[in-house]
C-alpha cells in the first residue's frame, strides 16, 4: 500500500464481547482494510478498535461500522465513568504513510458528511477536522455528555452540528469526527480508592488547567478492581514525552501518600514513545533507534527486497512496520573540535551537584562563557524563564491576603507559577542532555554503507528529540506570559515593574528557545514535522508579544515614560 490511514474508532461499550466482535469483524468486511488492536474496559464502558488501510477503503469501514453501531448501542442505557455523545463516540484518522494532516482533515469531513446524510446522526469535527475554535478539544464537545446534548442541540447556536440536523439519534447520539497526530492513551492506575485524588492529579497535569500543555486527563473510579485511575490523552508525545506523564503523576500521587498501582496503553502506541522511556529510565548513553536489533536488521533486509516480521517472542519491543529514513545526511556545518565537544559532555549527569540549575549564578554564568557548546543560549532561555515564573510567583505572594476578592485567583495563579517554574528549572538541564545526544549522534562512525545509515537515522532522531526541549520552555513561556497577564488585573501595582520585567523575561525565553527550535529544523528532512512546528513558533511568539506589549502598556498607564 502506497497510502495508509490510520483509523481509531471508539465506541461506547465495554462490557459485551460480541458486540466488538461484531464491529471488528463489519471492518475487516472491506477490502485494504485490516484491525490492528481493540481494547475493552468494562469499567469506561468502552472500547476502542484502531484499524488502518487505504484512505477510500477506511472511509468505507468507518461509515459501515458507525451504522452497526447504532444498531447495537443504546445511548439511553448506558452508564459508564468515560464522557460520551454517541454509540459511536469518537472518529479520528491518523496520517501514517504517504498521505498528509491536511488530506486526513479531508477524509474526516467526508466520512463524517456520510454518517450524517446516510445515517442520520449529527457529526461534529474537531482536532484539526475542526471548522471552529470551540469544537478543537472534544471535550468542549462533550461538555454535558449524551444526555444535554439532546436537549441543547436544537435550542443553542453553539451546540448547532457540522453535518445532519440539529436533533440526536435517538438511540446512537451524536458522532464527533476528527483528523489528528497519532495519539497515545495512557491509564495510570493508583493504589487508591479516593477519586479525589485522582482528579485532583488529573487536574494538576492538565493542560488546560495549566499543567502539561499536551495532555488531557480525568480522574475516573474502577469499581471492579477497586482503585482509581488518572485517564490520560497524550496528544503530542514529542513534546510531552510519556515518562514525563508518568513521572508527574507520581510525584504528585506521593503528595498524597499514594503510591501508583501500574498504568495501561490503550490502543497502540508509537515504538518511539517507547524508547524514549527506556532511554529516560536506563539512561542509555549511546541510544538510538539503530540499537534495537529488530529495526537494523529489518533495515538492511528491505534494501534486498526481503520482507521479514520480528518474532513475536522477542524480548525486545515489537517493531513490526518500522521504516528507517534513508535519506541523506543533514549537512551540519561543524565549526568546533567536535572530539573534544562530544567527550566534554555525559548524555546524563550522575548527580544533582553537576545540574547546571543547582548552580549559583555565577556559577551557571561561567560555564556558559567557558567557550564550549554547551550550555548555550538553550539553557539560558530556560534559566531566563524560571526567573521570569519567580518574578511572577514574588507579585502574587505579596498580594495575597491584601485583596480578598481576588484571593482564589491569586492562589490558582500562584500554584500554576511554581509548577511552570519547576518545569523550567528541569527544563535547563534536559536541554543540555538533548544537546549532548546530538552530538554524539553526529559523531558516530560513517565509514561503512550501515554506519552511514546509522549516523543519518541517529541525527535525525536526535535532533527531532532535542525539539521537545526548548518548544516545551516556549509554551511554559508563554503560560507565563499568560498569568501575567492574569495578575497585572488584580497584583498589586507597587510592584508592577517586577510583573512587567517577568513579562519581558518570559518573552525572551520564549524567543531564545524559538531561536534554537529553528537552528534544528534546518537539519530535519521530516517536513510535516518541519511544517507543524513551525506554525506552531509562529502562533507561539506572535501571541507572546501581543501579551508582553500589553502588559507593558499597562505599566507606562500607571508610571508614565
Amino acid at each position: 500500500m502506497n497510502k495508509i490511514v490510520e483509523c481509531v474508532p471508539n465506541f461506547s461499550e465495554g462490557r459485551e464481547s460480541a458486540r466488538i466482535d461484531l464491529l471488528a469483524k463489519v471492518i475487516e468486511s472491506v477490502p485494504d482494510v485490516f484491525v490492528l488492536d481493540r481494547e475493552m474496559d468494562a469499567d469506561h464502558h468502552r472500547s476502542v478498535i484502531t484499524f488502518a488501510g487505504e484512505p477510500e477503503a477506511v472511509i468505507e469501514a468507518a461509515v459501515r461500522v458507525a451504522a452497526t453501531a447504532s444498531e447495537l448501542i443504546d445511548l439511553n442505557q448506558h452508564k459508564g465513568q468515560h464522557p460520551r455523545i454517541g454509540a459511536l463516540d469518537v472518529l479520528p484518522f491518523v496520517p501514517i504513510k504517504g498521505v498528509t494532516m491536511d488530506d486526513c482533515v479531508r477524509l474526516a469531513r467526508r466520512a463524517g458528511e456520510r454518517i450524517a446524510d446516510e445515517l442520520g446522526i449529527p457529526v461534529y469535527l474537531y482536532e484539526r477536522a475542526a471548522t471552529r475554535p470551540d469544537r478543537v478539544d472534544i471535550a468542549d464537545i462533550r461538555r454535558g455528555e449524551f444526555e444535554a446534548l439532546k436537549e441543547e442541540i436544537a435550542t443553542l447556536p453553539e451546540r448547532m452540528p457540522d453535518f445532519g440536523e440539529p436533533r440526536v439519534h435517538p438511540t446512537a447520539g451524536a458522532t464527533a469526527v476528527g483528523a489528528r497526530p497519532p495519539l497515545i492513551a495512557y491509564n495510570i492506575n493508583l493504589a487508591s480508592d479516593d477519586i479525589s485524588i485522582a482528579k485532583r492529579i488529573a487536574k494538576s497535569i492538565r493542560g488546560r488547567d495549566g499543567g502539561l500543555r499536551y495532555v488531557k486527563a480525568l480522574g475516573m473510579e474502577l469499581k471492579n478492581r477497586r482503585q482509581v485511575q488518572v485517564s490520560i490523552n497524550l496528544v503530542n508525545y514529542e513534546a510531552t514525552p510519556l515518562f514525563r506523564v508518568f513521572e508527574m503523576v507520581r510525584l504528585e500521587a506521593a503528595r498524597y501518600g499514594v503510591n501508583v498501582a501500574g498504568s495501561e496503553i490503550i490502543g497502540l502506541v508509537p515504538q518511539a514513545a517507547i524508547n524514549a522511556c527506556g532511554d529516560y529510565y536506563l539512561r542509555i548513553e549511546n541510544f538510538s533507534e539503530n540499537l534495537i536489533l529488530e529495526n537494523r536488521l529489518q533495515a538492511e533486509l528491505s534494501k534486498r527486497g526481503v520482507t521479514w516480521e520480528p518474532p513475536r517472542s522477542t524480548a525486545l519491543p515489537d517493531t513490526t512496520g518500522t521504516q528507517v529514513a534513508t535519506h541523506p545526511a543533514p549537512a551540519v556545518p561543524l565549526m568546533f573540535d567536535l572530539k573534544k565537544a562530544v567527550q566534554a559532555v555525559p548524555l546524563k549527569q550522575e548527580n544533582d551537584d553537576d545540574r547546571l540549575m543547582a548552580q549559583s549564578l555565577d556559577q551557571f554564568a561561567a560555564e556558559v562563557a567557558e567557550g564550549e557548546l554547551i550550555p548555550d543560549g538553550a539553557n539560558v532561555a530556560a534559566y531566563v524563564g524560571a526567573l521570569a515564573t519567580s518574578l511572577g510567583t514574588m507579585v502574587a505572594s505579596l498580594t495575597i491576603g491584601h485583596k480578598a476578592e481576588d484571593e482564589a485567583a491569586l492562589q490558582r495563579i500562584l500554584e500554576q507559577l511554581e509548577e511552570l517554574g519547576e518545569d523550567l528549572k528541569l527544563a535547563v538541564d534536559e536541554e543540555s542532555e538533548s544537546s549532548a545526544s546530538v552530538l554524539h549522534a553526529i559523531a558516530l562512525p560513517r565509514d561503512t554503507d550501515g554506519e552511514k545509515l546509522a549516523r543519518t537515522t541517529a541525527i535525525e532522531e536526535a535532533t527531532k528529540n532535542a525539539v521537545a526541549v526548548p518548544l516545551r520552555v516556549s509554551q511554559n513561556a508563554m503560560e507565563v506570559l499568560e498569568l501575567l497577564s492574569d495578575l497585572s488585573q488584580i497584583g498589586d501595582p507597587r510592584v508592577f515593574a517586577d510583573m512587567v520585567t517577568g513579562a519581558q523575561m518570559a518573552l525572551a525565553a520564549m524567543r531564545g528557545a524559538s531561536y534554537h527550535i529553528l537552528c534544528h529544523l534546518l537539519s530535519i528532512k521530516d517536513e510535516d514535522f518541519n511544517r507543524f512546528r513551525r506554525a506552531e513558533l509562529s502562533d507561539l511568539v506572535t501571541r507572546g508579544q501581543e501579551i508582553a506589549d500589553e502588559i507593558e502598556m499597562l505599566f507606562f498607564r500607571v508610571y508614565p515614560r
